[in-house]
C-alpha cells in the first residue's frame, strides 16, 4: 500500500498552479471585471420603486412666485432664436 501524506496530495496541484499561474491569473481578473460589469449594469436598470417607504420631502406642485416666473419666460424650443450679433473688428480674446 502506498503511503499518502499531505505533501504527495497537493504537489499534482502545486505543479498545475506552477505551471499555469499566468493563465489563471487572467482568467480570475477577466471573470470579475466581467462580474463587476454585470452588477453595475444591473445596478444601473434596476426601476426604483416608491413602494420602497421613502416619501419625498418636497410637495409635488410647491413652487414659489420668482421661479415660477422665470421659468415662463423660458423660450420654446417652436420659437425662433434670435441672431447672435458679434463686435466689429479683431477683438483679444484674453483681454478684459
Amino acid at each position: 500500500m502506498k503511503n499518502l501524506t499531505l505533501g504527495s496530495l497537493f504537489k499534482p496541484i502545486g505543479r498545475l498552479f506552477a505551471r499555469y499561474h499566468m493563465t489563471l491569473f487572467i482568467v480570475f481578473i477577466v471573470a470579475g471585471l466581467g462580474a463587476a460589469v454585470m452588477f453595475l449594469n444591473d445596478i444601473l436598470t434596476t426601476v426604483t420603486t416608491t413602494s420602497d417607504g421613502y416619501t419625498s420631502p418636497i410637495e409635488a406642485g410647491s413652487i414659489d412666485q420668482a421661479t415660477l416666473e422665470r421659468i415662463q419666460e423660458l423660450h420654446t424650443s417652436s420659437e425662433t432664436v434670435p441672431a447672435v450679433t458679434l463686435p466689429q473688428g479683431r477683438t483679444n480674446p484674453f483681454g478684459e
